[in-house]
């Protein structure tokens, strides 16, 4: 274990040549010449030694025992790993084939994968067979063993010899030194995605009405959920409201990279909300409220060690995950932070029953290797966040909305008030989008989303996320609106109440970009009812406080018109919203925009191709396939002026830099396949500065460009 030390193995000998006073000299057998131990270290309990040992003269050692004892020795420790090697790879062939047995059994393969999978299988029996020296099976084109009753000698013969060179080569693509595909590693370390897999078996609680459960993935570092809610509408009845998901409750939790496993701890939390009257408690001599969205519970499960792969992950193996119900007062929220630090809450025994995988590749590559758990029934809870990598084709365009918190006034009741927040999407008459805001994964899209009610609390703080989808096309005519209304326990006096405030944001900003990531303090207005929801009133005032608009005093206006009711500042209330854009079409940043967005303003086009050298690498990596079609369309629409082309040139040569730097390598396989499935600019050749005589101009199209990307002649060129 230190410098100079011998690392000796129980049967191993030493030649001991000298030995004095617990001093000694001596030599290690086997080793090249002999070694010199000054100075024997002191035996232990079992008498061990350790030997600090300096290399000396060479000088030959000659075993006592016969050479065939040493022989055979020598065999059996090399049988020894051999077998151990082995037996992992046995033991990995057969997890390999009843996986895919499963996949078979499932019958839900299209035929062209299911022909792909027998042709996998019976190469992986065929392969284990050779190394095993087992029999050597031959098969048909269709992979079926061949009858030898109904196939000629020299049929048989020649199927032998095709299987034997299949085999071979196999076996040399197996003990080669290269790397393996990404994904196919003992973890699917080398991919760059991760996903998990969840299977509510069953869901066992006491509420007697409906409930909502709102399951997703949890950081305690940074006390934030990092993924997608998956939700579950259960019945009072004790089942799934959609009775054809019973047993049939899974969600795969996707995006997931090298980062998100590498967290010091990760957590499953499941939500529980109850939907009907204010209080479990109250009685039905008089008519209640109903419908409303009420904190029932929450559960949550360390999944760390099955995401980083330190304990086996089983689809068939069940978890229980016990119910912690909410305390009067308590935020869900909260009672999550609580549940992880292991404070001591009272289930009652109530609580999940969940299964859980890791699927390691991209979801196209998981739906291909598990069909029999990753189907079309299978929902898909995405990361909250762009994946490490974006492959060309991966279309998106999500904002993810939180209600944090809010701080409302009790005005002119006595206690204070239950506030509910309603969320829609609005077009610029102020019209409700429909259908575009998504509660979580594996429920239907709706246009209103109500939040859930605390009883009178002051401070309110939700911590609720959902996702707004809005077509690319209408995102700069939208907007959100929030309004705010008291709930009552008593249905009469519920029916009366009407909104008492309203708050609003806009979607893209004046400059076409995107609302930016991050918590946004929003201006809270009060008046006349069709007022706040006239968007030809409200969309003219600012809708976020600022240096100017903290300047507002308690029931300040703004006059709209001479003809309009002002609308009133809520002084006395708060409200704060984080918003987080995932759009593989929509950027942030005004500069990329503008290279992106060129054709609306070509004078700027020179000044915009300068700017991109300054966007944030991570950026314009995002928007890598857009980026590209952007360069290589100036390019080809200006061939007949070499104007841009050192521009262009200068441009591609920062994005390939890009790629090859460290902290983007995934990207490599992403610009592979936009060189092999989308680059179509065949003529971009003849618009590259000064020509190039290293460059095959007609390969630009295929090949070529794959060279350059890699930095072949082109590139130095």
């Amino acid at each position: 274990t230190k410098e100079h030390h011998l690392p000796l193995q129980i049967g191993e000998m030493v030649h001991i040549l000298q030995a004095s006073e617990g001093m000694g000299h001596g030599a290690w057998a086997g080793a090249v010449g002999s070694v010199s131990c000054p100075a024997w270290g002191p035996r232990g309990a079992g008498g061990a030694l350790q030997v600090p040992c300096l290399p000396q003269a060479e000088e030959s050692v000659v075993p006592a025992e016969m050479p065939m004892v040493q022989e055979i020795t020598t065999t059996l420790r090399e049988l020894a790993t051999i077998w151990k090697q082995r037996y992992g790879q046995v033991k990995r062939m057969m997890q390999e084939l009843m996986e895919q047995r499963s996949q078979l059994l499932s019958g839900t393969l299209p035929k062209d994968q299911l022909l792909r999978l027998r042709k996998e299988v019976t190469g992986k029996m065929d392969y284990g067979n050779k190394i095993l020296a087992l029999d050597l099976v031959v098969r048909d084109e269709d992979e079926n063993i061949l009858d030898p009753d109904r196939t000629s000698v020299i049929s048989l013969f020649q199927a032998h010899r095709r299987a034997a060179q299949t085999l071979s080569r196999r076996i040399q693509e197996e003990t080669s030194p290269q790397p393996r595909a990404p994904g196919h590693g003992a973890h699917g370390a080398a991919s760059p995605s991760h996903n998990l897999y969840l299977c509510v078996r069953n869901f066992v609680c006491h509420i007697g009405e409906e409930a909502q459960l709102f399951m997703a993935l949890y950081d305690p570092g940074e006390q934030r959920i990092i993924s997608e809610n998956y939700v579950i509408r259960w019945a009072s009845t004790g089942v799934p409201q959609d009775i054809e998901l019973l047993n049939n409750l899974k969600v795969v939790f996707t995006d997931l990279g090298s980062t998100d496993l590498q967290r010091e701890r990760l957590f499953l939390v499941c939500q529980i909300i109850r939907v009907g009257r204010m209080d479990l408690r109250d009685s039905h001599s008089r008519k209640l409220s109903t419908g409303l969205r009420r904190p029932f519970g929450i559960s949550v499960m360390d999944i760390t060690d099955i995401t980083k792969g330190t304990c086996d992950s089983d689809e068939d193996k069940q978890h229980f995950i016990p119910v912690h119900l909410v305390a009067d007062g308590d935020f869900l929220h909260n009672m999550i932070r609580k549940a992880v630090e292991g404070k001591d809450i009272n289930h009652k025994g109530q609580g999940l029953w969940v299964s859980l995988k890791m699927l390691w590749g991209d979801l196209s590559q998981v739906r291909k290797d598990h069909p029999h758990l990753v189907d079309r029934g299978t929902a898909v809870a995405r990361k909250l966040g762009y994946p490490e990598v974006i492959m060309p084709g991966d279309v998106r365009n999500d904002i993810y909305l939180t209600l944090v918190q809010g701080e409302f006034d009790k005005g002119n009741k006595k206690t204070q008030k239950n506030v509910e927040v309603t969320v829609c999407v609005c077009d610029e008459a102020g019209n409700v989008v429909q259908n575009v805001i998504h509660a979580g994964a594996g429920d239907s899209p709706t246009s209103h989303y109500r939040s859930v009610v605390y009883y009178q609390q002051r401070h309110q703080r939700w911590m609720e996320t959902l996702k707004i989808a809005v077509p690319i096309e209408d995102v700069h005519r939208t907007h959100l609106r929030f309004t705010f209304r008291h709930r009552s326990s008593s249905d009469s006096k519920d029916r009366s109440e009407r909104i008492f405030s309203m708050a609003f944001i806009r979607l893209m900003r004046p400059d076409g970009t995107t609302l930016r990531d991050g918590e946004h303090d929003l201006v809270l207005y009060k008046g006349d009812n069709k007022k706040l929801e006239d968007a030809g009133v409200y969309l003219s005032l600012p809708s976020e406080r600022s240096l100017s608009e903290s300047k507002l005093l308690s029931g300040s206006s703004f006059r709209v018109s001479s003809s309009t009711p002002a609308l009133a500042v809520s002084g006395r209330d708060s409200f704060q919203i984080s918003t987080l854009v995932c759009s593989t079409k929509l950027t942030q940043n005004v500069n990329l925009l503008g290279l992106l967005k060129w054709r609306s303003k070509p004078s700027l086009l020179r000044g915009n191709l300068q700017k991109l050298m300054n966007v944030d690498g991570g950026e314009v990596i995002k928007f890598l396939q857009d980026t590209l079609d952007a360069l290589f369309s100036i390019m080809m629409e200006h061939s007949e002026t070499d104007i841009y082309d050192t521009l262009v040139f200068d441009a591609l040569v920062f994005i390939v830099g890009l790629v090859a730097d460290r902290k983007f390598q995934h990207f490599n396989t992403v610009l592979e396949a936009y060189i092999r499935q989308h680059f179509s600019a065949t003529l971009a050749y003849k618009c590259v500065p000064g020509g190039c005589d290293g460059w095959n101009g007609g390969e630009w199209g295929g090949t070529g460009l794959g060279r350059w990307v890699q930095g072949g002649t082109g590139l130095e060129c």
